[in-house]
């Protein structure tokens, strides 16, 4: 992952890195999550690609893709997605994987280009409509947001002039600390890349739409017919909450993830115990076991 894989030239000056590995009739496309690129799949891609075809990529403006045009929202997120499927040849219908924002991502893709789905795996899809459960945690969240995309325009301001990484005390904390799973040369590429403009565009992009996305509810509307659909839910994934939050924040989860699985006939909830939000990290088998299985449903016809 200190290298870039193969990078797909979407034209207009724009490439997205793309890493398949792996041999078989349909390609499983792995979706990461906010902030994320392809290697939060270092434990999931090598075990799915004794069986099957498997692609990650890295999205607009992390890891080694060219940066995207603002704002990096859904339908940019989906957009790209799709031409570099057709970009690069990769045959459809693809099952998807999506974790996190990378499961909103998945869901709006089989939206738009039901056709090139053939079934999805949903890793703790994010709880949307919190305010409706925990109204305290929201209130909260409002009024931190604005220190918070303070704080990221400043970094963003000083990755503008080159001046990442830091030692003043307001931008030393743009950086993340190093990953122990990372080698020491993944983290020395992790942190040049994070140091560039380009990321903090992205990343400021992304999370002022996330603020919008999450707040609303999942729409009555959505629906993906007879398409088998897992949503696997971690079983730890407020465990930092305050107590005074906690039951709010899983009951939202708990209905966003309700309802994500009622827009399918063949949709799933499978609860995955011991395990934090990234149950691509913390259980990797579950989500193998679970890709292994939403191939075997794309090949069977609804009953």
């Amino acid at each position: 992952y200190a290298h870039a894989a193969k990078l797909v030239d979407l034209g207009h000056g724009r490439h997205l890195n793309l890493r398949c590995t792996g041999s078989g009739s349909q390609t499983v496309m792995l979706e990461a999550g906010g902030l994320s690129d392809s290697s939060t799949w270092f434990k999931v891609q090598p075990a799915l690609a004794s069986f099957a075809r498997v692609c990650a990529y890295d999205r607009a403006g992390y890891g080694f893709s060219s940066e995207g045009p603002l704002p990096r929202d859904l339908n940019a997120d989906v957009s790209d997605l799709h031409a570099l499927i057709h970009h690069a040849g990769i045959k459809t219908p693809l099952v998807m994987v999506g974790h996190s924002l990378g499961s909103n991502i998945v869901r709006q893709y089989a939206s738009r280009y039901p056709t090139d789905v053939s079934a999805m795996v949903l890793i703790d899809p994010p709880a949307q409509d919190i305010g409706r459960f925990a109204p305290g945690w929201q209130k909260d969240e409002d009024a931190l947001s604005v220190q918070r995309f303070a704080f990221l325009h400043q970094c963003e301001a000083a990755a503008e002039k080159h001046a990442l990484p830091s030692t003043d005390p307001d931008l030393s904390h743009c950086l993340n600390d190093s990953n122990p799973l990372a080698s020491a040369k993944l983290n020395a590429v992790n942190l040049a890349h994070d140091s560039k403009p380009a990321f903090w565009h992205t990343v400021v992009s992304e999370l002022q739409n996330n603020v919008a996305l999450f707040k609303r509810p999942v729409s009555a509307h959505e629906t993906h017919g007879s398409t088998p659909l897992i949503v696997l839910s971690a079983a730890n994934t407020y465990a930092d909450a305050l107590p005074r939050d906690r039951e709010g924040l899983e009951k939202a989860r708990a209905h966003t993830q309700a309802q994500i699985v009622a827009t399918s006939s063949r949709g799933m909830l499978v609860p995955v115990a011991d395990t934090s939000h990234d149950i691509q990290i913390d259980q990797p088998s579950a989500v193998v076991e679970a890709v292994a299985r939403a191939l075997r449903l794309s090949r069977q016809a609804p009953k």
